[in-house]
Order: C-alpha cells, then sequence, then structure tokens
C-alpha cells in the first residue's frame, strides 16, 4: 500500500502545529457544565461557538463601516456579504439547539443562574454597529469597565447605516446626516426619497444601489436570526421568562418588529 501521508510531516516537537496555532488545548478546555446533564455542552458549545462567529461579525462590521466612510465601497461589499453568511452559519446554530427538548432543558437550567443571551455584548455590539442604539442596553455591561468602554466607542462613532447616508451626501441626493451617534435613527421621508432616487436608476447610481442590496442581504439575515431565536426558546421552554430576566418569547417577538434600515424596506413601496 502506498504511503499517501510520506511528505507530512509528523514531529512538532519543537515547532508550532495546528493545535498551538489555534490555541486548541484552551478552547476545547473552555467547556465547563455546571450540572451531569447529558445536553448541557450542547447548550455551552452551541453559545460559545456562536460568540466565536460574532467576534468576526463585530470585526468585518467595523471594517466595512471604516470602508464606506472613506468611500471604498467595492471593499465594503465583500465584507457585508461576508457578514450575511456569518449571520447564515449563526442561523444553523439553532437548528442543532433545537433538538434539544424541553425535557432535556429542564435537567439543567437552575444550574445557569441568571446568565442570559440577553448579557452577551457582541451580540450588543453587533446591534450598535447596524443602527439599533439605545443606551440603556448598556446596563448589564456596567460592571465590566473594559467591555463598557468597547461598546460606548461603537456608540460614538457612526453605524453601518450612518456610514451608508454619508454615501448619499456626498452623491447629492441627501443634505448632511450629522447627528448624535448615540441615538437611535429616526426614520426619514428624505432618506427613502434619496435610496428612491437610486433605486429609479440603478446604472446611474451603481455602487449606492449594490450598497444598499447589500444592507438588505445583512438585514434580511439578521431577522432569520430573530426569528429563529424566538422558534427556539418558544420551543424549548415555552412562555416561561429568560433567565435573565426578560419576558422570554414576548420580549423577543417586539424585537422582531425592529428595523435596522428602515428608508431601504419602505424605499420599495415608492417604486
Amino acid at each position: 500500500m502506498t504511503d499517501t501521508h510520506h511528505d507530512a510531516e509528523l514531529n512538532f516537537a519543537d515547532r508550532m502545529g495546528y493545535g498551538d496555532y489555534l490555541a486548541l488545548d484552551r478552547v476545547l478546555d473552555a467547556q465547563h457544565p455546571r450540572s451531569d446533564a447529558h445536553d448541557e455542552l450542547l447548550f455551552i458549545i452551541q453559545h460559545q461557538t456562536s460568540e466565536l462567529w460574532m467576534k468576526l461579525a463585530v470585526h468585518e462590521l467595523e471594517s466595512a463601516r471604516d470602508a464606506i466612510l472613506s468611500g471604498a465601497l467595492p471593499q465594503a461589499f465583500k465584507l457585508l456579504a461576508r457578514v450575511s453568511r456569518i449571520l447564515e452559519q449563526l442561523n444553523g446554530a439553532w437548528d442543532v439547539l433545537r433538538t434539544m427538548t424541553p425535557s432535556d432543558y429542564t435537567t439543567f437550567r437552575d444550574a445557569l443562574g441568571q446568565s442570559s443571551g440577553f448579557q452577551s455584548w457582541q451580540y450588543r455590539a453587533i446591534e450598535y454597529l447596524c443602527g439599533n442604539r439605545t443606551a440603556a442596553t448598556l446596563g448589564p455591561h456596567r460592571h465590566r469597565p473594559a467591555t463598557l468602554a468597547r461598546l460606548e466607542a461603537i456608540l460614538a462613532a457612526p453605524s453601518i447605516y450612518d456610514a451608508a447616508l454619508t454615501r448619499l451626501h456626498a452623491a447629492g441626493l441627501l443634505a448632511d446626516p450629522l447627528r448624535d451617534w448615540r441615538t437611535p435613527h429616526a426614520p426619514d421621508d428624505a432618506i427613502t426619497a434619496a435610496w428612491a432616487t437610486v433605486y429609479r436608476d440603478p446604472q446611474a447610481h451603481w455602487p449606492l444601489y449594490e450598497l444598499a442590496e447589500k444592507l438588505v442581504d445583512l438585514e434580511d439575515y439578521f431577522r432569520r436570526w430573530r426569528f429563529n431565536h424566538v422558534t427556539t426558546v418558544e420551543r424549548v421552554i415555552g412562555l416561561k421568562r429568560g433567565t435573565g430576566g426578560t419576558a422570554g418569547v414576548s420580549y423577543l417577538r417586539r424585537m422582531l418588529e425592529v428595523e435596522l434600515f428602515p428608508e431601504l424596506w419602505a424605499v420599495r413601496t415608492h417604486l
């Protein structure tokens, strides 16, 4: 039999290998179930891997925002497309978690204490970067100064959508959109009209047209993530309150109504 691995390096005593580069000892030793329940490991790994994907999403969103602000739209398109694929991965994770039944979850739910996905600072960062900004949601992070400072810095800078509006302004389609970045974006008919100009003549405004569609893709995947979150939670705990004190499913259903880029959805009615 031919040895197909004869050229592979086999001795890593004094050099960096796969596990060293990825710090797998630390990653694979980061799961510490607090009960003997079989499904607690699934629950931990699902949330840890989601946090890793969210870390990448924050990285890409910040880079995309900066690229849009500088006018480097082709680079921003690639980054935004990547974030949509990341959200697709996050959506797939719910499919795995939904294999856990209510009976399975009750075997370890008490071990979670007050921990809740509502306290995920990286999810909060994604929302802030996309434009859903309410300073009140900083509350769960005030006990961690470094995390709070990170989120405050994101709030002090333009969101992805704020950056997109600067491109409309640069194209002469919109008045200067400068505002208090920390406040929520308020739907504006002038912005809808500007996007309508872009959509009525895509060839004349192709970079802005493509930017708009990349943002719609992003929110489309984000909406699916939220919907899958609601469905999974209802399937597992019904209408019970969340471990972190939220109203659970009723709270998550309200989040389904949040629009990140409202004028990009409103413009479709006006075309």
